[in-house]
């Protein structure tokens, strides 16, 4: 089939590799504008722009698919379909029906739960025992378009946000082939969402990542896990930022219950365990602000954390 692409993060880059080597054309990859970026906010290409020249693609960077300009380049493509992963555009419908089959995405979900923006982190956060992803044919609204294919994984007890975006991408770039090759032989089909089950991902703020010490000890942990690799959990001790990179939950103790949520109960060679509302976290690994990440072993030796207690501000 004649293929078009849309993506943006480096999420889609593995899908749009698979692509690349299937038996199916891309046509042309569309993406995000360049972007200012690092210290000296030079523009800089979208993981998918940078893959897409060394595939040798045609790469558009449209502001708007609303425009008549850009709806009429997509139908003079003559696509059967157009692939859509993180690309960060509304697609409007007149876009959504140009393609001769229509537009198909990937979520990292199983739809219809955590519809939306961020479902890795919000199902890292919501202690979902598994996730997947999803192939949905698009339609005008939030996630909501009918599904074609979904695969289950389960979420490992040290999982992270980029290590299941590593899995993540890479079974939505399989799953999309075996959905393209389906569709191609006619083989596809489709069902609509359940009507139960269904959550939003919002979009993930700065002011999430700052941790609450009164909260459970196992949700600070999995804040911690969501925030890896962005924005970065982070507390502050004396007023200097801190970020928490890795943690693990402790089991409570008579102490730990009686002292104040972020009181530092204890600091050593295994690391920082600290008070929360409900039960005791170690800290085993965390950065001092324009610092590399350091092991919390290596941390105390400098730092006198005896009576210490983390905050929020």
């Amino acid at each position: 089939m004649r293929l078009g692409f849309a993506g943006t993060p480096a999420f889609a880059v593995p899908a749009l590799d698979a692509l690349a080597r299937s038996a199916h054309s891309v046509q042309a990859v569309f993406t995000k504008a360049d972007r200012p970026a690092g210290r000296g906010r030079m523009l800089q290409p979208s993981p998918v722009k940078k893959r897409a020249l060394e595939l040798g693609y045609a790469v558009h960077q449209p502001d708007s698919f609303k425009t008549p300009e850009v709806c009429e380049m997509l139908r003079a493509l003559q696509l059967d379909a157009l692939v859509v992963v993180a690309y960060g555009l509304i697609l409007p419908p007149e876009v959504l029906a140009a393609p001769r089959l229509g537009c198909f995405n990937i979520h990292a979900s199983l739809l219809p739960r955590w519809r939306g923006a961020a479902p890795i982190q919000r199902a890292l956060l919501a202690g979902d025992p598994t996730t997947g992803v999803t192939i949905m044919h698009m339609d005008a609204g939030l996630d909501t378009g009918p599904l074609l294919d979904m695969r289950e994984i389960e979420i490992a007890p040290l999982d992270t946000a980029g290590s299941l975006h590593d899995r993540l991408a890479a079974l939505g770039a399989d799953l999309i082939c075996q959905t393209l090759d389906a569709l191609a032989a006619g083989r596809a089909r489709e069902m609509p969402q359940p009507q139960l089950g269904v959550t939003y991902a919002g979009k993930i703020s700065k002011s999430e990542a700052l941790i609450d010490w009164r909260e459970d000890a196992v949700q600070v942990a999995r804040r911690i896990r969501a925030f890896d690799p962005s924005p970065i959990a982070e507390t502050r001790l004396d007023g200097a930022q801190l970020r928490l990179w890795q943690a693990e939950v402790l089991p409570a103790d008579a102490h730990a219950q009686r002292a104040a949520p972020g009181t530092v109960l204890r600091a050593g060679p295994s690391g920082i365990d600290v008070a929360c509302g409900n039960g005791q976290l170690r800290i085993v690994r965390l950065q001092l602000a324009g610092r590399k990440p350091m092991a919390a072993a290596e941390f105390v030796k400098a730092q006198r954390l005896a009576g210490a207690r983390f905050s929020s501000s």
